[in-house]
This record gives structure tokens, sequence and C-alpha cells, in this order.
């Protein structure tokens, strides 16, 4: 519900606004001065200013409020006005301006228009704090990313509560982005929250905003970020870090769609689609006592799992490439290739850190190796190393082969005595003990032993 401030030192121009604009559903706060005024306006999402009032003239008073609230869309009214106090009015920064006698039509086409504006700037300032540039679709063309992407496909356009798991880094939050962009409410504001970042002290003022004056620093109102997402999508990320306290909140709040803000008293109904996402495990969170049940089930209408980069490594060469592209655009970097080889060393690398780790790595290749062909010496350590290891591994294992014979049941006879030898010197040649820990009944491995002529301990 909007919130509309109405100053004016006449008692009875207060009264019949009033009136006007709460039988239209919004909320209504009245000043009789300037100065009560500016306590008031941090609170409101629209300012009806008079212009001429006692002391603190309004032309005065709208540069303050402009100073302090630069979005707020402020509507001047006059019983005298002139064509030069309605320009000069304009020019400090006035919505609009109205004269009295006013007119029920006028108020109420100025207030839609003018909380339209509020809402769109609104939107725009969290638009831009919030996403910037930011990629929504995700990149591959493995299995895996390829069905994840049918399935966004699939659950986007509907209104479904979407829960989304996944190691950190894997794009949890790309994944998001691309099923708000594909569903009926990309018009409105994706807003996303960080409950892991938020202080629990300050995690309810986030969500549901606050009252001037609620706590200490409150010193202005502020929306929420459910209010903020009221017609959009409302974004939980890392909801497994959230307090047992606040999941009881939350629940509450996602099942009416319906809160106060933090020292109100006043209850705000929004409609906001929820897409929540963890790298834990939920279901053993909630074995712990970390994680309510009933919270758990009202978020997984419809769960995604997003895969963990070593499970596609096939799609990295694709993610380097576009990591590259924006690299380049961004920073105005050189194009760096990387050989066949180094993307080879690439693909055996594990890569713990996922797709945000790659991110850093071609970000760190980029600012060393511009205008340059990468290969896998000029790999750092960490990669270069992981490789080299793997190959040696390769080599022993290829080693411990070529020790037996090329004929199958020959190779099978050589690796059972080979295999008991050296297992019956790690039990001090003791064939009981040997049977025990291999397995086998005591008289099939005598004849095992004999047949191999291992009985003497020394053989």
């Amino acid at each position: 519900m909007s919130r509309i401030l109405i100053v004016d030192d006449e008692q009875d121009i207060r009264f019949s606004l009033k009136g006007i604009l709460e039988d239209e559903g919004y909320e209504v706060l009245e000043a009789a001065s300037g100065e009560e005024g500016l306590q008031l306006f941090t609170q409101v999402d629209l300012v009806f200013l008079d212009i001429w009032l006692p002391q603190k003239d309004g032309l005065e008073v709208l540069q303050e409020m402009r100073k302090q609230k630069p979005e707020l869309p402020v509507v001047m009214i006059s019983g005298h006005g002139t064509i030069e106090t309605a320009v000069r009015a304009i020019k400090l920064g006035a919505y609009d301006f109205i004269e009295k006698p006013l007119s029920l039509e006028k108020i109420l086409l100025v207030t839609e228009k003018g909380l339209e504006l509020a809402r769109l700037r609104e939107e725009n300032k969290e638009l831009r704090l919030r996403l910037g540039s930011k990629v929504s679709e995700i990149t591959g063309n493995s299995k895996v990313i390829k069905e994840l992407r049918r399935l966004i496909e699939q659950v986007a356009p509907t209104d479904a509560w979407v829960l989304i798991t996944g190691e950190n880094g894997t794009g949890k939050e790309i994944v998001a982005r691309s099923i708000h962009k594909k569903s009926k409410r990309a018009h409105k504001p994706l807003v996303a929250v960080n409950c892991a970042a938020i202080p629990e002290e300050l995690i309810e003022s986030e969500l549901f905003g606050h009252e001037k004056g609620a706590f200490t620093g409150a010193v202005e109102a502020k929306k929420g970020k459910f209010e903020l997402a009221d017609g959009g999508t409302l974004f939980l990320d890392e909801i497994g870090d959230m307090s047992l306290k606040t999941q009881a909140k939350i629940l509450r709040i996602l099942q009416e769609q319906k809160f106060e803000r933090v020292g109100g008293n006043k209850t705000i109904q929004v409609n906001a689609r929820v897409i929540a996402a963890t790298n834990k495990n939920l279901e053993e969170e909630i074995q712990k006592g970390n994680f309510r049940q009933d919270l758990y089930f009202r978020l997984k209408v419809f769960p995604l799992e997003v895969p963990p980069l070593r499970h596609r490594k096939e799609d990295i060469p694709l993610l380097i490439k576009e990591f590259g592209e924006i690299f380049c655009q961004e920073h105005n970097f050189k194009p760096v290739q990387f050989s066949e080889e180094a993307i080879s060393v690439l693909k055996q690398y594990s890569w713990p850190g996922n797709v945000r780790e790659l991110k850093n790595f071609v970000e760190r290749m980029y600012i060393l190796y511009q205008g340059k062909v990468v290969y896998p010496e000029d790999l750092p350590p960490d990669y270069y190393n992981h490789y080299q290891k793997i190959k040696q591994g390769c080599s022993l294992e290829d080693d411990f082969i070529n020790k037996f014979s090329e004929n199958f049941k020959q190779a099978r006879s050589e690796f059972e005595r080979y295999f008991l030898k050296t297992k019956l010197k790690q039990v001090g040649g003791s064939v009981s003990e040997l049977g025990k820990k291999i397995g086998l009944e005591r008289t099939y491995l005598y004849r095992k032993l004999r047949a191999y002529n291992l009985l003497n301990s020394k053989n």
C-alpha cells in the first residue's frame, strides 16, 4: 500500500484531500507546516506540498526534500499560483503543480502517475545496484546443461517456486536470472537477497523494511526486499544460512504474502514469486535441526540442481571464450588464445571452485598474456602441477600393468602370486592373519600359497 503525505496549513484542504486519497486505498499522513512535513517525508512514496506555508515556505521545503530524497515525487499545490511560480517549482524538481480548488480527477491522475514514476525510479535504482550487465543464460553444450536448460524452459513461464541446489560457484544465481527473464514477470524486478551476508539482527529489516525510528540508525523509512519484489521475483540466495528464528518468520510471510515493516503496524500485501538457492544439503540440515522441514517443502515446489564444473568439463572451452569476450569488452584487453594442450590440461583439473574459479583463472590469464597464446607451461602451478601428477599416475599405472603377461590367464596367475606375496609380507608371514585380511578360507589359501611356492616366507 502506497503512503502519501499532505503538507498544508489549511485543515479543510488536508481533510478533503485525505478523504479522496483514503477512498482510493492509500495511506495518508498529514503535516500542518513545512517543518512538520520535513519530519515525515522520508516515510512516504509521494508528497502533496502547499507553496504558501507559514515560516518555511513550500519551495524551501521542496529543496530540502529533493536534497535528502531526490527520487521522491513532490506535487506542489497553491491557491495563488502564477506561471512563474509553477516554472520555478518544476525547475527545483517538483513532479507537478496543481491549483486550488483541487479537482478530484486531477488529484487521482497525478497521484497515480507520480506513484508509478516513484516505482520505476526505485526499480531502476535496484536494478543498477543489483544486476548491472550480468549474464542471465547458463553457458554450455554438455548433456547435463542441456537438460538443465530444458527444465528452466518448462518451469519459467509458470509461477511455481523453485529451489536451486548446487556447490558454491556453479552458477545458481544465473539460473535464477534465467528463470525470471523467461517468466511472465520479466518486466518486473528480480530482487536478490544474500541470506548469508546479512547479519541476523538486520535481516528482518532487509527483507520486510522498517519505519523511521524503528531502531537506532533508522533515520528514514525503507522498503524491504519483499515489497520491492512485488509483482516480480524474490531470489533468496544461500537460504540454508538463515537462522531458525528468521526461517519461522519467512515461512509465515511466504504462505500469506503479507507482512508488517519493522516498527510498523500496517499490513503490506505483496505478490512475489520466490526462487531460493543453497549450497547445503537441506535434508541433512533438517536432520541436524538447522533447517525447518515445513519451509523446505514450501520452497521445494520445483527443484533444480546445477552440476559442478567437473561433471561438464566439455563446457570449459565455451566458458573460457565467453569470459574472455567479457574481459575484452569491459577492460579493453587483447584476446588470449589457449592452445589445445593447455585446454587439455585444464580439463584434467578438478575445479573445486567451479565456474567462479574458472572465471577468476581466465581473468588472471588475460592480465598476464594479453594478445598471446597460452601453453601448458604458462599455466599457474596449481593447474599445471595437478596435470603432471595425473600424468605421472598414469605412467605408474602403465608400468604396473606392463609387469604382467599379455596373455589374460597368464597375467591373472602372475597377479595372484604378486598379490599374495605382497600381502603375506604385510602380515609378517602369518597365513591365518592373511586369510582374515583378504577374506579367503584357510584350506583354500594354503592350496594357493603352495601352488605359487609362497609358503616359505623368503620367497
